[in-house]
């Protein structure tokens, strides 16, 4: 679907928005103005830290898969040690992918149940076509950020190798093709006020405002 397309009546049915972006661009600061706006939102990135927390089935399906090596001293899932070991790898990350996905969707569709009707937001990452129907939404906006910004993001502000950084986005898809499969993309180069004011108009647009 082209992005930035005209948002389209939906009446009085509450907006069923799908968060998707790369690593880097901006999402949680688009969550973050959702849930000031009175949206609930769903994160699935929140959902993948809660699934493998220790005695969780995918906790120990990761430990089968990678070994303890993934564990920290406390038990823990070591997650930068465990993406720097599956993403830079297709097969290891094929492997990582279907070990949480399934964990992740059951929960999306948990917490779906608990927000009938309530304007609500999903944010998925790694977003696919499918997760439109699966996720009951009606539009789905993505953040975009130029890969060189992305990598200098995750250097300064999460503590990313330039390395690891460039293995993690290149682990994506690219922008050109997420924009075929969203409906609103929101670019995020520049500074933080822009993003947010881009936001405030998407959602005056459809009748919800932002303090």
């Amino acid at each position: 679907m082209a992005a930035d397309t005209p948002f389209p009546d939906y009446g009085r049915n509450v907006l069923q928005i799908g968060i998707a972006g790369g690593i880097g661009s901006g999402k949680s600061t688009l969550t973050s103005a959702l849930e000031r706006a009175g949206i609930r939102v769903i994160d699935t990135d929140v959902i993948a830290r809660e699934i493998v927390e220790p005695g969780r089935p995918a906790w120990q399906a990761l430990i089968d898969a990678f070994g303890l090596a993934v564990t920290d001293p406390d038990g823990l899932i070591d997650r930068k040690f465990l993406a720097a070991v599956a993403f830079p790898t297709p097969t290891a990350l094929r492997r990582l992918n279907a070990i949480t996905h399934g964990a992740i969707g059951a929960e999306v569709l948990r917490a779906l149940d608990e927000a009938r009707d309530v304007h609500y937001a999903v944010a998925v990452p790694l977003f696919r076509p499918e997760h439109r129907t699966l996720f009951r939404l009606s539009e789905v906006w993505a953040t975009e950020v130029e890969p060189e910004v992305a990598v200098s993001r995750l250097i300064q502000y999460r503590g990313f190798s330039e390395e690891d950084a460039r293995n993690r986005i290149q682990s994506q898809i690219t922008n050109s093709e997420r924009a075929t499969i969203v409906d609103v993309v929101i670019p995020n180069n520049g500074a933080i006020d822009e993003l947010e004011n881009r936001i405030k108009t998407l959602l005056l647009e459809r009748g919800i405002a932002v303090d």
